[in-house]
């Protein structure tokens, strides 16, 4: 059984491409830094040389993988990682308290705002969500 403890990243070495596009690093000459031959992707190495952060990226937050000698770990850091848990949490709030809630307080054409509201409400997240994991 292979290890899940990170290796430390030789920038003389290739690796897979952690992107997971069938593509390889190569170290990028004069710098410390890797590159991947197929998804053009440039990778930077940790101070601690176990850890590589993407560099170029549309997202927020950086992207950031340990090499286990094996395959790439993805590390799972901050809040902005775990967007779909909070989104489920936000979601399941709204629709099982919230919902029935405004629907049992209020009679008559009310009712539909009230409704719309919590629905429109539930579907803020997911569209965050969307948003935050499209490529």
């Amino acid at each position: 059984m292979q290890s899940q403890k990170g290796q430390k990243i030789d920038l003389n070495s290739e690796y897979p491409c952690p992107c997971r596009r069938r593509g390889h690093l190569v170290p990028i000459t004069l710098t410390e830094a890797l590159g991947c031959n197929r998804c053009q992707q440039i990778f930077v190495v940790d101070e601690s040389g176990y850890v590589i952060e993407q560099l170029s990226t549309h997202y927020p937050y950086k992207k950031a993988w340990r090499w286990t000698g094996h395959r790439w770990n993805t590390i799972h850091g901050s809040l902005g990682e775990s967007y779909l848990p909070v989104a489920l949490g936000i979601v399941l709030v709204l629709l099982i308290v919230w919902l029935p809630l405004a629907l049992h307080s209020q009679k008559g054409p009310g009712i539909i705002v009230w409704a719309l509201l919590a629905v429109l409400l539930a579907v803020l997240p997911a569209m965050m969500v969307w948003l935050a994991y499209r490529r």
